[in-house]
Order: C-alpha cells, then sequence, then structure tokens
C-alpha cells in the first residue's frame, strides 16, 4: 500500500486547496498528478505480482489506447468538418482540425523514428512526443478539473448575479449561446431569491463596432420581454472582453456592497477559465455554466485550452525548453 502513499498526499492536497480557493489551475495539475501517481502505483503491483496474465493485461491496455486514439482523431476531424459548415472558416474554428491533424503527425514520426532509427529523427521524435505528452497531461486535467468546478454548488447567498455578453446577431439580436447564458442567470436568480436574497442581475458588455447597441443593453431587453422585472437589472455597458467585464461589473458590485459577494454565469466550456479570471480579477464569487450545444463544445473547449496556455506562458515555456532539450540529449546521445 505504501505504493498509494504519494496519490494519497497529492489528493489530500487537492482537497485542501479546492476548499481554500476553488479558482485555481493549480488544483486541475494536483488532481491530475494524483491519479497520474494512482495509476503507476497499479501498473507497479499489477508487475510486481509476477502473474502469468500480466503480458495480456498490457497487450489489451496497449490495444485500448491505440484504440481510443483512433476514434479522438476520427472525433475531432469530423467535429471539425462540422465546425465549419455551421459556424465558418475562421481561426478559432478550426482547432479541432488542427489537434487531429497534430496527433496524427505526433504518430507518424514516431512510427518513422523507431523504423529509421536516425539520430535526427529520434531527437525530433523524442522532443514532439514528450511535447505531446506535456500538453496532453495538461488537457486531460483542465477538462476534468472543469467538469468538477461546473457542478460545484454556489456556497452562500449572492448579492450580484454577473451575466457575461457575447456578440450579438445583426447588431442587436441576442443569439442562442447568449439566449443560454441569460435563461440560467434567470435560473441563478430565482433559486437565491427562494433562499431570501433579493440580488441584482447585471447584465455585462459594451457595444461592438459592428453592433447597433450596447450588448449589456440587448440582454437587459431580451430578459425583460419574458418577465424579468426590469428594476432588478444593472447594465455594464463598458467592457469589450471577459476580462473587462468582470472588472467593471466589480466596480458597480463594490460601490453597491463592498462586502458583495456574486454568481458569474456564462456558458459551461467558458466557466474554468472566467472564473481563474475572476480570482485574478478578485471578484468575491464563483461562476456557473450555461448548457452548449454538443457540436460546438470540443472546439470551444479546445480555445479555452489555448487561451489558459497563453495566460500561463512564462511556466509552460520553461516545459517546452526543457522537454526539447530532452529531444536534443537524445539526439546527442545517439548521434555519438
Amino acid at each position: 500500500m505504501l505504493a498509494f502513499a504519494p496519490a494519497a498526499l497529492l489528493f489530500l492536497v487537492f482537497c485542501v486547496s479546492v476548499v481554500r480557493e476553488r479558482r485555481k489551475f493549480s488544483n486541475a495539475v494536483v488532481l491530475g498528478l494524483a491519479v497520474l501517481c494512482a495509476l503507476g502505483a497499479l501498473v507497479y503491483h499489477l508487475v510486481s505480482s509476477e502473474s502469468p496474465s500480466v503480458p495480456y493485461v498490457v497487450g489489451a491496455l496497449v490495444a485500448l489506447g491505440s484504440v481510443a486514439l483512433l476514434v479522438l482523431v476520427c472525433f475531432l476531424f469530423l467535429n471539425g468538418v462540422r465546425m465549419l459548415r455551421k459556424e465558418g472558416r475562421s481561426p478559432s474554428n478550426l482547432l479541432s482540425l488542427l489537434a487531429a491533424l497534430a496527433i496524427l503527425g505526433v504518430v507518424a514520426l514516431l512510427v518513422t523514428a523507431a523504423v529509421l532509427r536516425t539520430p535526427v529523427l529520434i531527437g525530433v521524435a523524442t522532443a514532439a512526443g514528450g511535447l505531446a505528452v506535456y500538453f496532453s497531461f495538461l488537457f486531460l486535467c483542465f477538462v476534468c478539473y472543469a467538469f468538477l468546478y461546473g457542478r460545484l454548488r454556489v456556497r452562500r447567498k449572492a448579492d450580484f448575479v454577473v451575466v457575461l455578453g457575447s456578440g450579438l446577431i445583426g447588431g442587436s439580436t441576442v443569439p442562442p449561446l447568449l439566449a443560454s447564458r441569460l435563461k440560467r442567470g434567470q435560473a441563478v436568480h430565482a433559486r437565491l431569491a427562494k433562499r431570501g436574497a433579493s440580488p441584482v442581475l447585471i447584465t455585462s458588455g459594451g457595444q461592438g463596432p459592428d453592433e447597433k447597441l450596447p450588448e449589456s443593453h440587448a440582454m437587459a431587453d431580451h430578459l425583460v420581454a419574458r418577465g424579468f422585472p426590469a428594476e432588478l437589472i444593472e447594465r455594464e455597458d463598458r467592457s469589450t472582453n471577459t476580462e473587462e467585464n468582470l472588472r467593471f461589473s466589480k466596480e458597480i458590485m463594490e460601490a453597491a456592497k463592498p462586502d458583495y459577494r456574486c454568481v458569474v454565469v456564462t456558458n459551461n466550456y467558458h466557466a474554468f477559465r472566467a472564473a481563474l479570471t475572476a480570482r485574478r480579477v478578485g471578484i468575491q464569487g464563483q461562476v456557473v455554466g450555461s448548457p452548449t450545444a454538443a457540436y460546438f463544445w470540443p472546439n470551444a473547449t479546445l480555445r479555452e485550452f489555448t487561451a489558459i496556455l497563453v495566460d500561463y506562458r512564462q511556466s509552460n515555456a520553461a516545459m517546452c525548453v526543457i522537454i526539447i532539450l530532452g529531444g536534443v540529449a537524445a539526439w546527442w546521445v545517439n548521434w555519438r
């Protein structure tokens, strides 16, 4: 059982960290490391048992992994094609296709290096494989913890419900994606009101260059048209991105009540990154997500993950340099 001690310790650290502050990406990494250590302990016990079934189990796991990888590539490719058909040919809509091509490229490189065994190919394959493992690990950590975060309940009463804006159709009409946020915002507001609170709902979003009115005004009109009391709506109409949504909404909340608590509403794929941003700007509250169309979720999740990598670019760049140096070392050893 001693082999499971690192996993148990990491899981304990994870639980304490979540209780203290759930809006941290380090929580996702610690949880991923705990799972990785537990899997390592299981493999160790399996190998050390010297059971005759070990080769069959290992073979089955390798086969299962290969099939899962093939299914993932096919899924990403088909999702990428669907995104292009439904959402248009923008760079952000190409992420699913690019991910599928990247996986195929790394696999092809590893196979070629294993067959030809030239020093240059071994070095490049080592670096590429290391980078693929690193980013795959971070992505799995992100997806799993974002899933858990989205299911954590709002712990306290809240004074404000903040609904983050997005683009408008035709410059004035609330699109389905934003309508989903507003519907969830109404539901959260109703639940808080049942607990005895009287929260204010803040619609947050400025006016883009191609919009006829600020997003917050269109959002407020959308809510009022569906029976929400106009006197409970506050408009934040200066922001142009998520960070500004949160900063300017924070100013409104602090002016009204310095010791406020709030719930921020966005779409489910965006909730965890919005929570990280909320922590960075000092928002006192939790972020919850609204449903998103199934076909839109994979590409949107990849986009959110890419944005988080950029937010932590210094530590990620350092790890990439270390992994690439490992590839250089592999080339040097085989070249000599």
